[in-house]
């Protein structure tokens, strides 16, 4: 896996906390961006996804919004 993985997050959001720990777990380089520190975060999901959604993850030219729901295709992108 090469392509760079991006969450953006807040440190209450459970949803950003199990993807974090996922990636963890499977040895996933990321880089976290915590929307609740820089409102400029904030900001990049909003113009990523039209929303102001947490966790927004965005691997490649790929972005998804939510961990849950999106697994199963972010395992596949990111496991091989």
């Amino acid at each position: 896996m090469n392509e760079p993985v991006t969450i953006y997050s807040i440190p209450t959001c459970s949803d950003c906390n199990h993807a974090k720990r996922y990636f963890q777990e499977h040895n996933i380089a990321y880089t976290d961006f915590n929307c609740e520190e820089d409102a400029a975060y904030a900001e990049e999901v909003r113009n990523l996804t039209g929303k102001q959604i947490v966790p927004t993850i965005v691997i490649g030219d790929k972005v998804f919004v939510g961990f849950a729901e999106n697994l199963v295709e972010i395992s596949e992108l990111l496991i091989k």
